[in-house]
């Protein structure tokens, strides 16, 4: 195999299973179309936020058949169809692979959080010997990127990343340094998030980070806009196949795009608040452009966090006009799948692949009134077609967790 530290990292394939649909077709018509997929829960009846975004037409059984409908959790259910989907995509047959050097790093947060919950009741009402024996397996995190390897024959590092709403693009990065040190020949990389409970749903809400539309839910969730008030949370899984770049060209793999640059940092602030200069995401962001040798000057398209939260915007617009000006293209497609959490990094770094494999930058829904403070061309209404370069997708999680990568054109 050739070495990978003079080679970039191809991203030959990608899987997303998210509420703008099931496959790469599906969402990126979606995103395209700039419409929210909100809608109202009735899990969430009792809460004074009812709607949220879930994947459609997910069917385990169908998709995955046999055991995995009741002895896995959906969060795991999503990773694994979104993770073949992803391999066949990248040409591969996983059964002729050495499975030795495929790695897989996923992220994800709050594991299986509907599982807890509901064996918690159990143990309430019918006492401890009517707790499920799978109880542990199906709420682990880790067990997202086990259950992935066992299903592909993965068998060198299997590893999930937990850092909140990075996590996706933190696994990207970890990853891509696999492939660097030659560890892996093969890594799928991405992340998995399934927790729209109302437990975890109230406590969003109470924290603030939730929006409280009094209008349709399809019109909450206005990333970039004056009157925006917080996100509409989604479920989601996104994977990508990553290879070096010579050795997906010797076996005439089609590459989408590069992930040319990583960059990650703390903020060492707040549990839950970005560092109010922005001052870590920046550092990510600089260190992720030097990573992949490319000026400020040079990008062309920023996938934003663009959470619709007031200072997280408010913030991540200062800096991204700090360190990039104002002319690149910035779209928040948060507005049309929700905020993934763990999984949003994951899905929107395929996004920017798609945006720079397209050249067309999607736009950002429910922006209606942008807010002059942002001072960035933030795109909306109808997408924007463009030669797209050299891209960068970011992400911020609570903790202080900061993630940036650039996605350059093959």
């Amino acid at each position: 195999m050739a070495d990978g530290r003079t080679n970039g990292t191809a991203v030959t394939g990608l899987g997303l299973v998210t509420p703008a649909g099931l496959g790469v077709e599906e969402n990126w018509e979606r995103v395209l179309s700039g419409r929210s997929c909100a809608t109202r829960d009735p899990a969430l009846g009792e809460l004074s936020v009812d709607f949220s975004s879930r994947v459609p037409g997910f069917d385990a059984g169908e998709l995955l058949g046999g055991f995995a409908g009741w002895q896995l959790e959906r969060f795991v259910q999503l990773a694994i169809v979104a993770s073949r989907m992803a391999v066949a995509d990248a040409g591969w047959d996983s059964t002729a692979w050495d499975g030795t050097r495929v790695g897989v790093v996923l992220g994800n947060s709050l594991g299986g959080a509907a599982t807890f919950a509901e064996q918690h009741d159990t143990l309430r009402d019918r006492g401890p010997a009517k707790v499920s024996p799978l109880l542990v397996t199906k709420y682990m995190p880790n067990m997202v990127a086990g259950y992935v390897a066992i299903d592909c024959g993965a068998r060198g590092p299997s590893l999930v990343t937990a850092t909140a709403c990075a996590s996706g693009a933190t696994a990207i990065g970890t990853a891509r340094d696999l492939l660097r040190s030659g560890v892996c020949d093969i890594v799928l990389a991405g992340a998995s998030e399934s927790a729209l409970t109302p437990t975890v749903m109230a406590g969003l809400c109470k924290m603030g980070a939730l929006s409280k539309s009094g209008e349709a839910p399809e019109h909450a969730g206005k990333p970039f806009d004056a009157e925006r008030d917080g996100f509409v949370a989604a479920e989601a899984a996104g994977v990508l196949v990553l290879e070096r770049e010579a050795d997906a060209r010797a076996r005439g793999a089609t590459i989408r795009a590069l992930v040319s640059g990583y960059g990650s940092s703390s903020d060492a602030h707040h549990a839950t608040a970005p560092h109010p200069e922005g001052e870590g995401i920046e550092r990510a962001l600089r260190a992720a452009l030097a990573d992949a040798g490319v000026a400020p000057s040079d990008v062309r398209h920023v996938n934003a966090h663009g959470t619709a939260t007031a200072m997280n915007d408010l913030v991540e617009g200062a800096m991204l006009r700090r360190v990039l000006g104002e002319a690149p293209l910035v779209t928040s497609t948060k507005g049309v799948t929700g905020h993934a959490l763990a999984a949003a990094g994951a899905i929107e770094a395929a996004y920017t692949v798609l945006a720079v494999q397209h050249g067309t930058v999607p736009p950002t829904a429910n922006l209606k009134n942008p807010d002059p403070a942002i001072g960035l061309d933030v795109v909306s209404g109808e997408p924007r077609t463009t030669p797209v370069d050299v891209a960068v997708s970011t992400s911020l999680g609570f903790g202080g967790h900061n993630a940036a990568l650039v996605i350059t054109a093959a």
